[in-house]
């Protein structure tokens, strides 16, 4: 059959990656990849949420694999919480050296192991990391393909588009259940930190309106 493994987080992306990629496949995978980063359990919650309003028969159950981080990432701000990036920060002041490396392998070992040839991610344009790119992803997937023996091919949709398109692809979906915050309030968002103002900012240049709970409105 064809069908498809689709890296989730709670976010907006590969929130509506998800629903998109119900209209192309014939089976469709959540795997979600946990890394033990502080927001993963308001991320997961979040997340599940979702999926559960999302009806469709070719939607398998979510896969979670688990890749523990936080040896590596140690005193990073990703697990500390300590000097997360605020709203005027710079966008590379968000990344995760080598984050989509360690998902994408990880969920390619499954995608192997069940005989699904496609992951998908939902990378957008302007993405500034390194392991982002159109380049990237193409040795990523003859790298997997090689080294597991199985043809697999990274894919990411989004990546001619902007995180405003993708809210207006998505504008009758419940966006408000997804989550998109580094500093999580209980379940709710923060509305100060870099990825919160990201998101205030892309709903309104998507002119849908925000129902999304934040700790500090405004922007």
């Amino acid at each position: 059959m064809n069908s498809a493994c689709v890296l989730v987080s709670g976010g907006i992306e590969s929130a509506v990656l998800v629903n998109d990629a119900l209209g192309r496949y014939d089976r469709v995978t959540p795997v979600y990849v946990r890394n033990h980063l502080r927001w993963e359990d308001t991320e997961l919650v979040c997340l599940k949420n979702f999926l559960r309003g999302l009806k469709q028969n070719n939607l398998k159950p979510l896969v979670i694999l688990d890749l523990n981080m936080r040896d590596v990432y140690d005193n990073h701000w990703s697990i500390t919480g300590i000097h997360t990036p605020g709203s005027k920060s710079q966008d590379s002041s968000v990344y995760l050296p080598g984050r989509n490396i360690v998902l994408l392998a990880k969920t390619a070992v499954y995608a192997s192991m069940k005989g699904i040839t496609s992951i998908e991610i939902g990378i957008l344009r302007g993405n500034p990391f390194p392991d982002s790119t159109k380049p990237f992803l193409k040795k990523m997937s003859e790298v997997l393909s090689a080294g597991l023996n199985h043809k697999l091919e990274v894919k990411a949709p989004f990546q001619k588009m902007r995180k405003e398109d993708v809210i207006a692809l998505g504008k009758k979906l419940p966006l408000e259940s997804t989550f998109s915050c580094l500093n999580p309030k209980g379940y709710e968002h923060c509305g100060e930190c870099n990825k919160c103002v990201e998101r205030k900012k892309a709903f309104f240049a998507a002119g849908v309106f925000d129902k999304t709970r934040y700790k500090k409105a405004g922007i």
